[in-house]
């Protein structure tokens, strides 16, 4: 039997209610752990992708001796403690020099895993860019380039979009305000190998760059304004390594949609500008005979009956009344 907790006051009720489901779901929250052995570079970009994601993101500095691909039991633990269904683990040796695993969760369990090996003589952190800073809690753009993630069947490329854009998404809302497009993320993958050898091959695989750019208006003379890009940072050149794909049940599960209790809209039903329903009605054809009118002696159906009668009386007997011959003189 799955053990219920039953809280003992109300703040561990509202801590409950919180974590419940919901239709609606709050913000993703993405754990940051690092390995026993994690390179400086590995825990820079570590450290930028951490600040990329500040409002919505926990940072744990302590060395976890944690093998995803071996035992992700620990991922799982530390996804129920701290309630985020997104963990960031980077780890650093020989044979895999500063990978950053991305994780993601369902119900606090292993949904699905992905390495990304990063390069780092390419990689620039945040700070050695001398641009304006992006203020916290900003959402970004999102722009993904390259034929690798237009595939139809599901692989490392499109797992990696699909990844990307959980960890930028941020909260969900209706409305845009242009003014809070402050940056974008382009993630570009160059075009794949087209020999099947060299496609096997770890090295000849697409790279993946990450690029972050600040959008800037400015005059342009005319009613739109003129939109320049400024890179912002960081920049990183990944390569895919190892992945976990995730269970068809549990990812049907994880994909499903509630229903929805919203009213449903009435049809002929309108709200006019002072706020008033409007109903439109669909009737038949009217029969005015049955028609109420008000109760007078002159309009009773009774009189009208009457003088319909002698009506036709009348006329029956001017029918029946032999026509006089004319008189012809001889």
């Amino acid at each position: 039997m799955l053990r219920q907790i039953k809280p003992r006051n109300a703040r561990s009720k509202r801590a409950l209610e919180k974590r419940a489901p919901k239709v609606v779901e709050n913000p993703k929250k993405a754990l940051f752990l690092r390995g026993t052995t994690c390179s400086q570079i590995t825990q820079d970009a570590l450290a930028d992708l951490y600040a990329l994601r500040q409002v919505h993101a926990k940072r744990f500095q302590k060395k976890n001796p944690i093998h995803p691909f071996e035992d992700a039991s620990s991922l799982a633990f530390f996804s129920d403690k701290n309630d985020c269904s997104l963990l960031l683990f980077g780890s650093s040796n020989k044979k895999r020099p500063h990978t950053i695993t991305f994780v993601r969760t369902f119900d606090y369990k292993i949904l699905d895993m992905l390495e990304f090996s990063l390069d780092g003589e390419s990689f620039r952190s945040i700070a050695q860019f001398k641009t304006e800073k992006v203020p916290v809690g900003m959402r970004p753009l999102m722009v993904f380039a390259g034929t690798a993630f237009e595939s139809p069947v599901p692989n490392a490329f499109t797992m990696a979009k699909s990844m990307l854009l959980d960890f930028f998404r941020g909260e969900t809302s209706d409305k845009i305000d242009v003014e809070g497009l402050r940056y974008c993320v382009v993630v570009t993958a160059d075009e794949p190998a087209a020999s099947e050898a060299a496609a096997d091959d770890p090295a000849a695989k697409p790279v993946l760059r990450l690029r972050v750019y600040t959008i800037r208006t400015k005059r342009s003379g005319q009613k739109l304004p003129r939109v320049e890009l400024e890179e912002h940072g960081p920049r990183m050149d990944f390569r895919l390594g190892r992945m976990k794909e995730p269970d068809e049940a549990m990812l049907k599960e994880a994909m499903r949609k509630p229903k929805t209790t919203e009213e449903r809209t009435k049809k002929n039903i309108l709200t006019d500008i002072m706020g008033d329903k409007i109903g439109r009605i669909h009737m038949g054809k009217l029969d005015l005979s049955q028609l109420q009118t008000r109760k007078m002696k002159g309009l009773k159906r009774e009189r009208d009956q009457r003088e319909q009668d002698e009506d036709e009386e009348e006329t029956v007997v001017a029918q029946e009344k032999p026509k006089r011959k004319k008189k012809v003189k001889a």
